[in-house]
């Protein structure tokens, strides 16, 4: 890691103590904006692409233009890394309005603003990888699709903060949250699955969730070992009486949940479809995406 993080800013590489934006910026204002958040395994930007065009297309859902161009947006997120020495890490790609005023409307802000960091994060600690971690389910309930879309990764997370407050105030590292209709979503950060009688089944797009790129990273892994994957709505009922049940996502990777709203899953520890996704999910990470150094 280098000496201070250096930060990308708008065409710049900044040290972190001199790494800002103004007060002014939409972003900070109004949540107006996007992100990703990115890992890189082995020196490689895990599923480069996928970050990249998901993130053009939530701009475009907002009618936010980048700009840059695909390939430049994909080339900071790489000599970010590279200026922090990162070869194992995590990065926050972000995509602002830009500085305006204090008016509400967009068409004050002339230009984006855009910024990454590479740094590391620990999401939940190597423990619970081992023994699983309870969750509990949130009453703030999911944004509805038709009002916020959950398929825009955008800069205004309230929703999922007041679901994690909830959670935080039981004491779970995580909660469940549900759609308007009772309907399993997603978690605060992180996908879910449950597995039954060999079936593993996760929550369709249309319920509400954000449609994780390590998600479709774990269903494409365990169709690769033939099993069985289906995109269903379920309820609590299901997951309280699931096998196994486990979370994805960029910073969670894979994680077992062992218990739900007091409720034991399964054995009341990993079980073995959680264990060989896991294990199947690092050993594609380790060799998938975009070399951060060449040759």
């Amino acid at each position: 890691m280098a000496d201070e993080m250096m930060i990308y800013i708008d065409g710049e590489y900044l040290k972190k103590s001199e790494a800002k934006i103004s007060v002014f910026d939409h972003g900070v204002l109004y949540g107006d904006g996007v992100f990703e958040g990115i890992r890189a395994y082995n020196g490689r930007i895990f599923k480069c692409k996928e970050h990249i065009d998901r993130i053009f297309a939530a701009a475009k859902a907002i009618m936010l233009e980048i700009p840059l161009t695909k390939e430049e947006l994909t080339e900071v997120v790489l000599e970010t890394c590279r200026r922090n020495d990162i070869k194992d890490g995590y990065i926050r790609l972000v995509i602002t309005r830009g500085t305006g005023d204090l008016g509400l409307s967009p068409t004050k802000c002339p230009k984006a603003t855009v910024f990454c960091i590479a740094a590391t994060i620990t999401l939940y600690p190597q423990e619970l990888y081992e023994k699983g971690m309870p969750v509990i389910t949130a009453t703030q309930r999911r944004n509805k699709a038709t009002i916020v879309d959950p398929q825009i990764k955008s800069l205004n997370y309230l929703n999922n903060i007041l679901a994690k407050i909830e959670a935080n105030r039981a004491g779970a590292p995580e909660a469940i949250m549900l759609n308007h209709d009772g309907i399993v979503a997603e978690c605060t950060g992180d996908n879910i699955f449950i597995i039954k009688d060999g079936v593993i089944y996760t929550p369709p797009i249309h319920v509400g969730i954000l449609d994780g790129i390590t998600r479709k990273a774990v269903i494409h892994l365990a169709k690769e070992l033939g099993m069985t994957v289906v995109e269903s709505e379920f309820t609590l009922f299901n997951v309280y009486n699931a096998d196994e049940c486990f979370l994805t996502g960029t910073a969670a990777e894979v994680i077992a949940v062992t218990s739900a709203d007091g409720r034991v899953i399964g054995d009341g520890v990993p079980g073995p479809v959680t264990k060989k996704l896991l294990e199947a999910f690092h050993g594609y990470a380790q060799h998938e995406g975009r070399a951060i150094y060449e040759g």
